[in-house]
C-alpha cells in the first residue's frame, strides 16, 4: 500500500510490503517528484516490482559475493568440473580485480564495455575475451532470472577483433617427416617417443593421453578408452584428474598391433621401475605415461621436448596439439569418412570435423583427381 507526503515543496511516496520469507512489513520510499501524479505513477511502478518478486534488499549486494554465490550455488555440482575451474579462474584473475568493490546494481553497460576493451588492450586475444565474457553473461542471466536485475547489463556488448588471431591453414606433420620424427623421438627419450607416437596413431589430446590409465588399455581388444583428461595444474592428485572436453570426447577408439605391442613392452620396463622404487613409485596414479618414479609429465617438459625433436629433426616449429591435426590427416588420406573422423577425435558433432578438415580432404581429393588424369592420360598415349 502506498501514501503520498508533500514535503518542502516535493512529493514522497512510501511503499509498505510483507517479505515474503521473514514475514516482516518493510518500507520503500523515493522523494523529489514534482507532482503528486509523478509520485503516484513511480508508487504503482514500485509496487509492480515488489509484486513480481524483485529483491529490494539487493541495494547492498557486491558483485563479489553475488559471483561467488553464483558460482557455489548454480554451478558447483551442475556443470563439469573444467568449466566450473574456468568460471571460477575468470572470476578470481579477471573480473573481481577490475570491479573491486561494485555493487552488483551499479554494474552498466558503458562500464561493462569498458571492461571488455581493458582487457582487449591488455593484449589478451579475442577468444579469450569471448570466453571471459561468456562467464559473466551467464552469471547476470542468472541474476536477471533471480529478480536481483532488472536487465542484463552484458547484453549487447562487443569484442574488438583487434588481437583476433590469424588462422595461416592447418598446421600438421607432413606424412613423409613422420619416421624421422619418431626416430629423432626415440634418440632423445622413450617415454617423449611413445607419447608422441600414441598421439600420431589416435588423435588424442595431449591432456587425454596424459591422463591414460593402464586399466583403459584393453589389449585383446585392442582399444583404448578415453574417459578423463590430465589436469596439468592440478595442486592436489584430487584434482589431477579431469572431465574430458566435452561429453562426446568420451569414447573407445581403436589401435593397431604395433602400438599395442609397444605399450605391452613399455609395461614390463614400467613393472621393473616399481620394484625397484618400492614405495616411492606413485603406484595409485596408474599412468602409462609418466616419470620413472610413476608421476604425471609436466606440459612444461612436453612442450620442451617437442621442440627439442623437432629442432633435433630439422622440422618446422609445430605445437603438440599439430599431432591430432596430423591425425586426422593421415585418416582422411587413407580413404576414412568424416563421420568415422568425428567420433575417432571425440567432436561433439560433425560439423566441428568438417570446418576444420573439409579444406584438407578437397586438397588430397584434387591430388586424387590429378594422379587419375595424368595415369590416364599415359594409359591412353601408349
Amino acid at each position: 500500500m502506498a501514501t503520498f507526503h508533500k514535503r518542502n515543496g516535493k512529493w514522497e511516496y512510501r511503499v509498505s510490503f510483507k517479505d515474503p520469507f521473514t514475514q516482516k512489513y518493510k518500507v520503500k520510499s523515493k522523494s523529489g517528484f514534482s507532482t503528486k501524479k509523478e509520485a503516484q505513477t513511480a508508487a504503482s511502478e514500485e509496487e509492480k516490482r515488489i509484486e513480481s518478486g524483485f529483491e529490494l534488499d539487493n541495494s547492498s549486494l557486491r558483485l563479489e559475493d553475488y559471483l561467488l554465490s553464483w558460482l557455489n550455488e548454480y554451478k558447483k555440482d551442475s556443470i563439469r568440473k573444467n568449466t566450473y575451474i574456468l568460471h571460477s579462474q575468470n572470476i578470481k584473475n579477471h573480473i573481481l580485480p577490475y570491479f573491486k568493490n561494485l555493487l552488483l546494481k551499479d554494474l552498466k553497460p558503458m562500464m561493462y564495455q569498458k571492461f571488455l576493451n581493458h582487457l582487449t588492450n591488455q593484449g589478451y586475444s579475442k577468444r579469450t575475451v569471448e570466453i571471459i565474457h561468456g562467464t559473466m553473461h551467464n552469471a547476470m542471466d542468472k541474476a536477471l532470472m533471480l529478480s536481483k536485475l532488472e536487465k542484463n547489463p552484458c547484453s549487447g556488448a562487443t569484442i574488438s577483433k583487434k588481437n583476433e588471431k590469424q588462422h595461416n591453414g592447418l598446421k600438421y606433420m607432413r606424412s613423409e617427416d613422420i619416421q624421422l620424427f619418431l626416430q629423432c623421438a626415440s634418440k632423445d627419450n622413450y617415454i617423449y617417443y611413445l607419447f608422441f607416437k600414441t598421439l600420431i596413431h589416435t588423435g588424442m589430446r595431449k591432456g587425454e593421453a596424459a591422463a591414460l590409465q593402464w586399466k583403459d588399455v584393453h589389449f585383446k581388444e585392442h582399444t583404448i578408452s578415453i574417459n578423463k583428461t590430465l589436469g596439468f595444474g592440478a595442486s592436489s592428485k584430487e584434482e589431477l584428474f579431469g572431465d574430458t572436453k566435452t561429453y562426446a570426447s568420451i569414447r573407445d577408439i581403436t589401435i593397431p598391433q604395433s602400438l599395442v605391442n609397444e605399450l605391452i613392452a613399455h609395461r614390463r620396463m614400467q613393472n621393473n621401475d616399481k620394484l625397484m622404487l618400492t614405495d616411492s613409485y606413485y603406484h595409485e596414479l596408474d599412468l602409462i605415461f609418466c616419470r620413472r618414479d610413476g608421476n604425471f609429465l609436466p606440459k612444461s617438459t612436453l612442450f620442451n621436448a617437442f621442440a627439442r625433436i623437432l629442432k633435433n629433426a630439422n622440422l618446422p616449429p609445430l605445437s603438440i596439439h599439430s599431432l591430432r591435426h596430423t591425425h586426422a590427416v593421415l585418416m582422411l588420406e587413407s580413404g576414412a569418412s568424416m563421420k568415422y573422423i568425428q567420433e575417432r577425435l571425440g567432436h561433439g558433432s560433425i560439423t566441428i570435423t568438417s570446418d576444420v578438415y573439409t579444406h584438407v580432404s578437397k586438397k588430397i581429393n584434387q591430388d586424387s583427381i590429378t594422379s587419375f588424369e595424368e595415369y590416364i592420360s599415359s594409359v591412353l598415349e601408349s
